[in-house]
């Protein structure tokens, strides 16, 4: 019960554990009794142990809109806080609370399930693929120096400090108009929100470390938006490290704005982003690329639950006709299908009986789905098979995205 201040206590008692994380003080229960009343929250008990209050197993859910190719917003089905107590491992818990997440988000009429993951080795088994990456970036500010920029459109505009408050205020528009024009993202809820800009959520009081600053363009309308924090060197003064925090951007020039104000900061030689995109522009506009190193990782995984509904919500970078047979150990998606993208008029996506041009399992077409991944890659990795010769480099091309997909914040 999302509006009982006790059983949500006892339930974040368990979240936190999980994630090795120290207690929730009681001004984290208090934010999420104000905003998670939205949220499904799922608790498994045991009577049998001596705080019976507290849950041995959690998970939270809540649909969101995951923007796909050519700009569709469809509803997501968004799981996390998935734990279960060490002490109950090994006894089915966490399928039963992941297989009945999906099975409510099938039977809710949501086509796609979405988490991002502590564990990658879990998740396939349900039929989640990684459909995103982010780059966990590092620059040597000093060596990095500064080369390009996109080319202005009009008046510049300029940076400014603002408080976090501020900044998640006016910030939140600029993350819905660049999340919306990037295959990936979905869109936050107050509480997500409030945790990426330090608003809520401040374990350890971290914010008193953070600062914020804004990009407004010539019109004085928010364009851009950094939080970031900065760590002194114990050994050497001028050696400082900037750990951004998030930064989003609605134009180029904003985004540009904001790396360059960062890569020039007095006093500091490193900066770190941990969920950079995995095609990030500032690689090209800094004078030496070895001053810079980028890791990728897996991030966004996806579950296809109605292979119509979600094929049909995304674009296609070119005309294809394919059947595709889809495997699905639950049955939720488990089908053929076919994918008829004509060069003009309207997309026919529908069930069918006839042969199979391509087959792959649900984990598979899922992690194609926002268009990350080589179809030819994933068929000599043996997660597919092609039937019609050809058919592999049609899926390919019309899969593409314009747009490195990519999701900015963890959930």
């Amino acid at each position: 019960d999302t509006t009982s201040r006790e059983e949500l206590a006892a339930w974040a008692e368990a979240d936190h554990r999980g994630f090795h994380d120290r207690r929730p003080d009681p001004e984290l229960v208090d934010e999420d009794l104000s905003h998670a009343s939205h949220r499904r929250i799922t608790g498994v008990w045991d009577e049998t142990i001596p705080e019976p209050a507290v849950p041995v197993a959690t998970v939270s859910s809540w649909v969101a809109e995951l923007t796909v190719p050519g700009g569709g917003t469809p509803h997501a089905w968004a799981i996390s806080s998935v734990t279960v107590a060490p002490t109950h491992r090994r006894r089915g818990v966490a399928r039963a609370l992941i297989e009945g997440e999906l099975r409510t988000a099938a039977s809710a009429g949501v086509p796609i399930a979405a988490l991002t993951v502590s564990e990658a080795t879990i998740y396939e088994r349900y039929g989640f693929g990684p459909a995103t990456q982010t780059a966990e970036l590092t620059i040597d500010t000093r060596r990095a120096g500064w080369a390009h920029a996109p080319a202005s459109t009009g008046r510049p505009g300029r940076l400014g400090f603002v408080s976090l408050r501020t900044a998640g205020d006016t910030g939140r528009d600029v993350f819905d108009r660049a999340r919306r024009a990037t295959p990936g993202e979905l869109s936050v809820d107050d509480l997500v929100w409030g945790r990426l800009t330090g608003v809520l959520g401040d374990r350890d009081k971290a914010s008193s470390a953070l600062r914020a600053v804004r990009y407004d363009d010539a019109s004085g309308t928010p364009q851009g938006l950094v939080v970031y924090s900065v760590k002194a060197d114990a050994a050497d003064f001028a050696k400082h490290t900037v750990e951004v925090r998030y930064l989003r951007a609605a134009t180029d020039e904003a985004h540009a704005a904001l790396w360059r104000y960062l890569l020039g900061l007095d006093l500091v030689s490193t900066l770190r982003h941990e969920t950079a995109s995995p095609d990030e522009p500032v690689l090209w506009m800094i004078r030496d690329q070895r001053a810079a190193t980028a890791i990728p990782r897996d991030h966004h995984w996806l579950r296809i639950l109605d292979v119509v509904t979600a094929l049909a919500a995304r674009r296609y970078a070119s005309p294809v006709h394919l059947v595709l047979r889809v495997e699905d150990r639950l049955g939720l998606a488990d089908g053929s299908y076919l994918l008829d993208v004509p060069s003009e008029g309207p997309i026919r996506i529908e069930r069918t009986d006839d042969t199979p041009d391509i087959t792959l399992d649900v984990a598979t077409l899922s992690a194609l789905y926002l268009g990350a991944w080589r179809a030819p890659t994933l068929a000599r990795a043996g997660r597919l098979a092609e039937h019609t010769p050809g058919a592999l480099t049609r899926l390919d091309v019309a899969f593409r995205s314009a747009q490195a997909p990519w999701l900015s914040y963890w959930y």
